[in-house]
């Protein structure tokens, strides 16, 4: 399955335990797609490892973090007055939000390499 938001980086501790880690950040058009990929990425872990999903420090296999947020951008116009020495700034119209999604996998060695053998992972 190919991935098109979601970008995961790879990182590893000295006992083996894996994290992978995306941030997806769109216009609201997108945000439904960002949300089908974690979806299938979750069904995905919950199916293929089912009832080994809890903190790793405590035996699970695996497990995952999910965080969003919005931001609005407000554009300003800006102008230096030589003369006084300062800047006037007038804000304009906000424009819309971008969504950001933080996506942490965690997982045991089996799993890590199960999900980079599905979602072709490297």
């Amino acid at each position: 399955m190919m991935l098109n938001y979601l970008d995961f980086d790879y990182s590893e501790d000295a006992e083996g335990v894996g994290s992978f880690e995306a941030v997806a950040s769109t216009w609201p058009e997108q945000v439904s797609a960002v949300q089908r990929e974690i979806a299938q990425v979750l069904d995905w872990a919950c199916k293929t490892f089912p009832g080994q999903r809890g903190p790793l420090d405590e035996g699970g296999d695996w497990d995952y973090d999910l965080h969003g947020q919005q931001e609005f951008t407000v554009p300003e116009t800006m102008d230096y007055d030589a003369a006084k020495g300062r800047f006037t700034v007038q804000p304009g119209a906000p424009g819309k939000p971008r969504h950001t999604v933080m996506l942490t996998l965690s997982g045991t060695q089996d799993f890590c390499a199960a999900l980079r053998q599905r979602f072709g992972l490297e």
